[in-house]
């Protein structure tokens, strides 16, 4: 019998597996309802303050959104609306007003129940205000750029 650490473990694997996989589907379809990158159908606004970057995202009701992988952890809010929230943490439904503290490493999978609007608040100690650039430093392209960064962390706390 496995142990409810390896239990989560293999339940954490899965779920990136699959997340990816259909992620991957999605980018590959030429459905013309399926969007990929900031659109109009989930117009994102962009905000900043000192030490701060704030990224805005207006979901209508039946929007569904595959989340990049956070590297560091972050806080978000739903300022309006209802959406399903799916992470390797399991499945949670949220309702407006309400904040939560997300962690690093995790990629989401939203589902608008309303028109929502749901709000990320990221460190910006140096003032970025190029968005491709901050995307680069707060978001990795796969779990294993995500992995690798850690490791290079890691690394350079021990020297």
């Amino acid at each position: 019998m496995l142990e409810k650490k390896e239990q989560h473990e293999l339940y954490v694997q899965d779920f990136r597996k699959k997340i990816i996989e259909i992620e991957n589907k999605l980018l590959d379809s030429e459905n013309k309802l399926v969007f990929k990158g900031n659109t109009n159908n989930c117009p994102l606004t962009h905000s900043f303050s000192e030490g701060v970057y704030i990224r805005e995202m207006a979901m209508p009701k039946g929007c569904v959104v595959i989340g990049a992988i956070h590297n560091i952890s972050h806080t978000w809010f739903l300022m309006k609306g209802s959406l399903i929230i799916a992470t390797e943490d399991g499945v949670d439904k949220y309702d407006a007003p309400v904040y939560f503290n997300a962690k690093p490493g995790h990629k989401r999978v939203l589902r608008a129940l309303t028109d929502s609007i749901f709000i990320n608040v990221h460190p910006n100690p140096n003032n970025i205000t190029d968005t491709d650039e901050l995307e680069k430093i707060l978001t990795s392209k796969s779990y294993k750029n995500y992995e690798n960064m850690n490791k290079e962390k890691q690394t350079k706390l021990c020297q």
